[in-house]
């Protein structure tokens, strides 16, 4: 039985097609917003149907670009707030910053422990998203977070593939854990690609080694996010040389900025596999690049909120 009135689901403007999916897996249309900027660069919204005492969710990743996407959903939740929504919920498939999530230089922001204390103070009761970078970012808010895990759609993606003998590869130690449970799920060995960042803040690192076995095999390497794509076609290259009969690539959130999908296409690595996290324009689905949605997890996860039914039963094995 539902805790809150009706459940209504709302998106701001970085990812409405996703949204749009959320709805049709729920069976319900999505919530009239409107959400625009003035010529002065302001952001406005407007819910334009009753909110009062209701469930609201406000769907909104924080993809390019990250700062008006971030103020929109910060103005959203208030919007809401101000119009006696019952509970507020912020999901969040995409969470922007969450790389800086430590002090690893001296003088830095931690910007991702930021972000949570904005949503929090604009008026946030619960996030719900999916991979975050470093588990420790549900720490940062005071709110519930549910933090959902695209690991058994790419799982089912790869077994469906029946490709044979496979390696599941970290693209650096700091992924290996969520490495190893993909490579459990498929039921293959683990290796971990040993990498170190160049000093500085470029997008750039230098390969050490390959920790395990890989000749002969056909890799997956994975990563939680891939931006420019640099380190993952670096990797890539490198099993080759180590004796890979063939790369192929899994992430949650596909960023690929700049040209990242050129450096895909004219890399050793075969697929990239991603989910819909991030917004996916028709120049970015290709041959390369393969997308699984992640809506019906959300969906799922967001009639389980409504419900008071578990989240974390969804991912039981």
């Amino acid at each position: 039985m539902a805790l809150y009135e009706e459940l209504k689901i709302f998106s701001g403007t970085a990812n409405p097609e996703l949204a749009e999916a959320v709805c049709d897996y729920l069976g319900m249309p999505l919530g009239k917003i409107e959400v625009f900027k003035f010529s002065n660069d302001n952001t406005f919204v407007r819910i334009q149907e009753n909110v009062r005492e209701r469930d609201v969710f406000l769907m909104q990743a924080f993809s390019y670009p990250v700062n008006d996407h971030l103020m929109e959903l910060l103005i959203m939740i208030d919007a809401a707030k101000r119009a006696s929504a019952g509970r507020i919920t912020a999901v969040i498939p995409y969470y922007g910053y969450g790389r800086t999530d430590k002090k690893d230089q001296p003088r830095v922001p931690i910007t991702a422990r930021l972000i949570a204390d904005l949503l929090t103070t604009a008026g946030a009761d619960r996030v719900l998203t999916i991979d975050l970078h470093a588990g420790q970012i549900q720490g940062f808010f005071n709110i519930p977070v549910d933090e959902l895990t695209a690991l058994p759609l790419l799982a089912r993606y790869f077994e469906e593939k029946a490709l044979p003998n496979l390696v599941v590869v970290a693209v650096d130690i700091g992924i290996s854990k969520r490495a190893r449970d993909l490579a459990e799920r498929l039921g293959v060995p683990l290796a971990i690609v040993e990498k170190r960042r160049v000093s500085g803040n470029q997008d750039k690192t230098e390969l050490l080694n390959i920790i395990g076995e890989v000749e002969g095999m056909n890799a997956i390497l994975m990563d939680d996010e891939v931006d420019t794509g640099g380190s993952m076609v670096s990797a890539a290259q490198s099993l080759i040389d180590a004796g890979a009969l063939s790369v192929r690539a899994c992430t949650t959130h596909a960023v690929l900025s700049g040209n990242a999908v050129d450096r895909f296409q004219g890399s050793v690595i075969d697929e990239l596999v991603c989910t819909d996290t991030v917004p996916m324009g028709e120049e970015k689905r290709n041959g390369t690049v393969k997308v699984v949605s992640v809506a019906a997890l959300f969906g799922e996860a967001i009639h389980r909120i409504h419900s008071g039914l578990s989240v974390g039963a969804m991912f039981d094995a």
